[in-house]
């Protein structure tokens, strides 16, 4: 049977991944191609390989799930990856007509009149969807309370889950580890030790107007959180601080658009598409700025002599980077037909169409699909992505 090096410690090894809704059934499968490559070179039963878990938004609720599962990794990833490929939107949010109509259509009529109604109305709609069926999923998915025996037990490091604050108009990552680590500070950013529970995930994953804000209770950081992917200007540097001196990074779009690539010029852009936009931005391009700047630092560190990295409180990070090899908003367009139909009716309403030729509201359609044809889909190609860099993978974790 192989081994790994001894110097590749699952300790100091960090997981990262990104927000992006349903578009993280990728990192699912990345999970399932590290399972399939690992049993290849070592068998049955390797512990856990990452000691440090960061997730944000739907990322999140993927690294707290493995969390409570690191004494047993591949049955952890198995057990994630079986919700994942039998999804329904309606384990996520409410899709029936009744709860469309109380979320959905009374915040877009919000929108439209509500500037005539607001005299009367008690309160507004607080988001368009009502993503209630969520947390009863994961209070059985991601059962949190099985944390601190997975540190205790040091078969995980640190958990760290981000989230950003309405009140203070900060990003948090809120983290649970092994000993007394400190929290941080920096501009605009903190991390805070704490306790994690469910309130910490439903936090990370509300995505901006789609789902509503949650409330968080703490001494000095109590305040209404929303999506982690906002406000996140360094999303690696949660890993770092928590000790990573390695990081497998998983994201949820492509990092680089191939040049020529011909975009049809489909008009004025619908409020789908404008939507779609703006999600995008939040959760993929910090990602892809960060992982540049982790770049840049490690060149400049190989430049420079010995006395000069010991007089620098830079350092360097191995880091190796999956992401999708297909546009996952193409892949969307074409299973938007598979969304209940109380949903497709709403997105319609912002200018969204169905139809797999009319890429419009496709990348808004994206991060909604909680479907099992879209979700294997992108399941089966984070797994291939994974296998196409075999030899990447196994000397990244001394896979021999």
């Amino acid at each position: 049977m192989a081994h790994t090096r001894p110097a590749m410690s699952a300790e100091k090894t960090a997981l990262v991944l990104s927000g992006g809704g349903a578009r993280a059934a990728y990192q699912v499968g990345v999970l399932q191609g590290l399972v399939r490559l690992r049993r290849e070179r070592l068998g049955d039963g390797a512990p856990n390989p990452f000691g440090i878990l960061c997730g944000t938004s739907a990322g999140a609720i993927n690294a707290a799930a493995l969390a409570c599962r690191a004494d047993s990794f591949d049955a952890g990833v198995e057990t994630i990856a079986a919700v994942w490929r039998n999804f329904r939107a309606d384990q996520v949010y409410r899709t029936d007509a009744l709860g469309i109509a109380r979320s959905g259509a009374q915040w877009l009529s919000a929108i439209s009149v509500g500037w005539m109604l607001a005299r009367w109305r008690k309160e507004g709609p607080r988001s368009l969807l009502d993503n209630e069926p969520l947390a009863e999923l994961l209070r059985h998915w991601a059962p949190l309370e099985l944390l601190p025996r997975m540190l205790a037990e040091r078969h995980l490091h640190a958990l760290a889950l981000g989230a950003s604050s309405y009140t203070s108009g900060e990003h948090l990552t809120f983290f649970e580890a092994t000993g007394d680590m400190t929290g941080y500070e920096r501009s605009q950013r903190l991390a805070v030790p704490m306790r994690l529970g469910l309130e910490h995930l439903l936090a990370s994953a509300a995505i901006p107007f789609v789902f509503p804000a949650q409330r968080i209770e703490h001494a000095e950081h109590a305040g209404w959180y929303g999506d982690g992917s906002m406000r996140q200007t360094s999303p690696i540097s949660p890993a770092i601080h928590l000790g990573a001196q390695r990081m497998l990074i998983v994201g949820a779009g492509r990092l680089h658009e191939p040049r020529g690539r011909i975009v049809r010029d489909g008009g004025y852009p619908t409020l789908a598409q404008v939507g779609g936009h703006v999600l995008s931005n939040v959760f993929l391009d910090s990602l892809a700025v960060d992982i540049e700047r982790m770049e840049r630092v490690n060149r400049t560190l190989e430049m420079m002599t010995l006395g000069q990295r010991l007089a620098t409180s830079l350092r360097s990070v191995k880091a190796l980077v999956i992401a999708p090899s297909e546009r996952i908003d193409d892949i969307a367009a074409r299973h938007q037909k598979y969304l209940p139909r109380t949903v497709r009716a709403l997105l319609r309403g912002v200018g969204s169409s169905s139809a797999s030729s009319d890429l419009s509201g496709s990348a808004l359609a994206s991060y909604l699909l909680f479907e099992a044809p879209f979700t294997q889909e992108v399941m089966a190609l984070g797994e291939r992505d994974t296998l196409a860099q075999r030899q990447a993978v196994c000397d990244f974790f001394g896979w021999l």
